[in-house]
């Protein structure tokens, strides 16, 4: 008895080591994202400037009641992500100096967060389009912002935010994706008078 009890126990053993694989964990992993291809259209409404925005984003008035007008959002509803866009019109230099410093203070308000903020100057002088393009890294709630103006009596502001908890690893090739579309904006931009 000892004897058939120890070799089913021996059995037991074997069987329990032979064929079976362990479970390891798994590390994170990211869903894969197909990128539409790259179409645009022009954005010619009644506002002083004009430029051209991608067919897969949606212009939509902004509905804030603090919204002015030419105050628009362009959403992009598949990455879950919207560009906040806003017009002034300037009537002095002080307004001016105003906005300039406070979209250098809406950039720099991340820098709790941020792992760099990098500053490009926009310099368009045959079309009049002057301004500061601000990249932010890490794990902060808007990654690109800008500003665009003729140094004279327009100034045009946007940020990129997306609508969901910021990381970084996981929306990196999206803001990548988008930032060539903020570039073409910037690139297409126009006044009108």
């Amino acid at each position: 008895m000892r004897y058939c009890f120890s070799l089913f126990i021996l059995s037991l053993m074997l069987a329990a080591c032979t064929g079976e694989s362990t479970n390891t964990p798994k590390p994170k992993g990211y869903f894969r994202i197909k990128f539409p291809e790259k179409k645009y259209q022009t954005y010619n409404a009644n506002c002083p400037f004009t430029f051209e925005y991608p067919t897969y984003a949606k212009m939509m008035v902004d509905n804030d009641k603090n919204a002015q007008p030419c105050w628009n959002n362009l959403n992009f509803p598949q990455f879950n992500g919207q560009l906040h866009l806003t017009y002034h019109g300037v009537f002095s230099a002080e307004g001016y100096n105003k906005m300039t410093e406070l979209a250098r203070e809406l950039a720099m308000k991340h820098t709790v967060k941020a792992s760099a903020i990098d500053q490009k100057l926009i310099n368009y002088p045959d079309r009049k389009v002057y301004g500061v393009y601000y990249t932010i890294e890490g794990n902060t709630a808007s990654s690109v912002q800008f500003f665009l103006t003729d140094s004279a009596k327009h100034y045009f502001r946007g940020a990129l935010y997306f609508n969901e908890r910021p990381q970084y690893d996981s929306i990196q090739p999206v803001v990548k994706f988008i930032k060539q579309d903020i570039d073409k904006l910037i690139e297409t931009f126009r006044w009108k008078d």
